[in-house]
């Protein structure tokens, strides 16, 4: 069974940093794209950042460009996604999502975690 599973969310001050991870478990992913993206309260998903499996080759939203790093670890199967600098408009349940590459259809999501920055 295929399974994408985030954690690291939590409440933190304006400024400050958080690294969420996105476990990956049940198959291999190479020839995948693992994405982030977030929802805010009352407002649509929005793409985040991404990054190739296989080659490492990241892409991110205008928006956390310079704030937010994305990367992975083979080994354990897992992506993170640092993000420093936070901002109250960062607040949103961030996602993990997987399609193969070349591909725009998402065939995972993970179940979210809660990121809340305060003032």
């Amino acid at each position: 069974q295929v399974q994408l599973r985030e954690s690291g969310g939590g409440l933190v001050q304006a400024g400050g940093s958080l690294s969420l991870s996105c476990a990956a478990s049940g198959r291999t992913f190479s020839r995948y794209n693992i994405d982030w993206f977030r929802q805010a309260p009352g407002k649509e998903r929005e793409f985040v950042a991404g990054i190739s499996w296989t080659y490492g080759s990241t892409y991110y939203a205008d928006s956390v460009k310079g704030r937010f790093t994305i990367s992975r670890d083979n080994a354990k199967n897992t992506v993170y996604l640092q993000m420093n600098s936070l901002k109250p408009e960062d607040t949103a349940v961030y996602y993990c999502a997987s399609r193969a590459a070349g591909t725009t259809k998402y065939d995972y999501w993970g179940q979210g975690t809660l990121v809340t920055v305060s003032s």
